[in-house]
């Protein structure tokens, strides 16, 4: 009952809730980048949901788009400007997935939706995080984040499938909440973001 009905419309609800009262930090974050990244305020990609489906993730953009003379995109760290530095070390780059939320695409407590590239990588046991919505923030989240392995990822993804409840989520919420404010495990050991999967 809870994972079929209540937990969607709890995510729908709750997420325009969240998302009507964060509109003074989301229109201060839209003007900041507009500001200080010549107008690139949004960031939107692919991203696999529930069955793999594919729908346009959509996030505060925190990196420009700098290539070196063959036109490769630089390394995250060297593209990650000032402001956008700021805005995913408080995580308020992720604010905008509220939308995604609303319009019943992801979750706000679920596996993290990854790049569309991986899923060919997946094993059988790892496919399985595609049995539920992507969330904004999750299981493997609050146990380390960017900061343990994409093996231990897939773990804690899969174990949150088997273990999904009212009392899990509402522990995972918390939790987010306390790692925002310390702002824990934002980036890998040796990277803004996590290194990219390449298969097991």
């Amino acid at each position: 009952m809870y994972r079929r009905v209540i937990k969607p419309a709890f995510d729908i609800s709750l997420g325009l809730i969240v998302f009507v009262l964060s509109t003074p930090i989301f229109l201060t974050v839209t003007m900041l980048l507009a500001l200080f990244q010549n107008g690139a305020i949004f960031f939107t990609q692919n991203r696999p949901g529930k069955k793999g489906k594919i729908f346009k993730l959509i996030k505060f953009k925190t990196m420009s788009d700098k290539r070196n003379a063959i036109g490769d995109l630089l390394p995250d760290v060297e593209r990650l400007t000032l402001a956008g530095r700021i805005v995913r070390k408080t995580s308020l780059d992720e604010i905008p997935q509220l939308i995604n939320v609303i319009k019943g695409e992801m979750s706000l407590i679920g596996p993290r939706p990854l790049l569309v590239e991986y899923l060919p990588l997946y094993n059988e046991t790892q496919k399985r995080r595609h049995d539920v919505k992507p969330g904004i923030t999750g299981w493997a989240q609050v146990n380390g984040r960017n900061m343990i392995s994409w093996e231990k990822k897939f773990e804690l993804d899969v174990w949150y499938i088997d273990n999904l409840s009212f009392w899990l989520d509402m522990k995972i919420l918390f939790m987010t909440i306390k790692k925002v404010f310390i702002s824990e495990g934002v980036s890998s050991g040796t990277s803004v973001t996590m290194e990219k999967f390449t298969g097991n």
